[in-house]
């Protein structure tokens, strides 16, 4: 039985924002560092959080979508990208070991096996269905890798992780989430569809198409989430929507990587409308449906660096200004301590 989310505590914020009023700086001088802050204390219930370590859950899946010819990599690369990932040579790779960050990868659909030291095996099957012919998943399989994704952010939990980032692999997933989003919030393809892996206009043309058909094909209910995801999305995209929901029931803070991840996460806060109490998102993307995504959770990012990487690499990058905010509140003088003048005035 999932553990409940809880309603943050918005005592200990105002009391948090108060007390940083306090510190030997002009009040709000810090600007959005201090709403951090004050998020992340009411996030975790603790007037001097904690972020550090981090965990980072990358999550790998297989895309039938992939068969339209809507990515320019064919789908063989995700299984070559998790065994880099299990070698050490992915940018995440790099960025985690930079925050010292625990690094879990995830294959919840591998069209190919991908066993081996360093990955979990949590396939629930090896990749989606074309959803442009049928239904990417069952209900049930949706509903398994969700699972999944609960049971990672567990286990990051469990070894000590103080927040969690999620990222994913899968060729052919700005498809998916670009359909699921569009069902979603009802804005037209062609405003949320990007070049994803970098494909050329014709190829863009031609995913958008595919998008507009499949919509029209599996029309799903857009009250339903579950259903849409089922209908048009991915597996990894179920896992991470997982993650947030675990996340936000053990009150850890939840820092969201771009485009895919935040589609995860909406998809999450339409199942479960508090979960959005406990996310952080990491950056802005170049992917023209994450300003639309980004929208629909009224979130405003940490960083605009044009990525459009994935892997959760935008999100590792934004994690330093985390544990800024937090060594802000637990390391900064008052005035009172510092015996400086002013602090009548916070």
């Amino acid at each position: 039985m999932p553990l409940p989310i809880a309603a943050p505590d918005r005592r200990l914020g105002a009391r948090v924002g108060a007390y940083l009023d306090t510190l030997t700086k002009p009040p709000g001088s810090l600007g959005r560092l201090e709403r951090l802050a004050v998020d992340l204390a009411v996030m975790t219930g603790d007037p001097f959080p904690r972020v550090t370590p981090p965990g980072v859950l990358v999550f790998a899946a297989d895309h039938g979508i992939a068969d339209e010819g809507v990515s320019a990599f064919p789908r063989e690369v995700t299984a070559q990208m998790v065994a880099n990932f299990v070698a050490g040579g992915a940018a995440i790779n790099v960025f985690a070991r930079r925050i010292g960050a625990r690094l879990e990868v995830i294959d919840v659909g591998v069209a190919s096996e991908v066993a081996g030291e360093g990955v979990v095996d949590e396939k629930v099957r090896p990749g989606t269905a074309n959803f442009a012919r049928r239904d990417a998943m069952s209900r049930a399989e949706a509903e398994a890798a969700i699972e999944a994704g609960r049971r990672a952010a567990g286990r990051a939990v469990a070894a000590g992780c103080r927040c969690l980032i999620i990222g994913e692999m899968g060729i052919a997933n700005t498809t998916a989430s670009s359909a699921v989003l569009a069902v979603l919030t009802g804005e037209p393809v062609a405003r949320l569809v990007g070049r994803g892996t970098g494909i050329d206009d014709v190829r863009l043309a031609h995913k958008r198409a595919v998008i507009e058909g499949a919509i029209v094909a599996r029309a799903p209910d857009p009250g339903d989430p579950l259903g849409v995801l089922a209908s048009l999305g991915g597996l990894e995209i179920a896992a991470m929507t997982g993650a947030c929901l675990e996340a936000a029931a053990r009150r850890v803070p939840l820092l969201v990587d771009g485009f895919i991840a935040t589609l995860a996460a909406l998809v999450a806060c339409r199942r479960e409308p508090d979960v959005r109490d406990y996310l952080v998102f990491g950056h802005r993307s170049r992917e023209p449906g994450h300003d639309v995504a980004l929208a629909a959770l009224d979130a405003e990012p940490l960083l605009d660096l044009d990525l459009r990487l994935g892997e959760g690499t935008g999100a590792a990058l934004a994690f330093p200004l985390l544990d800024a905010a937090c060594r802000m509140l637990a390391e900064m003088a008052t005035f009172a301590d510092a015996g400086v003048a002013g602090g009548d005035r916070a």
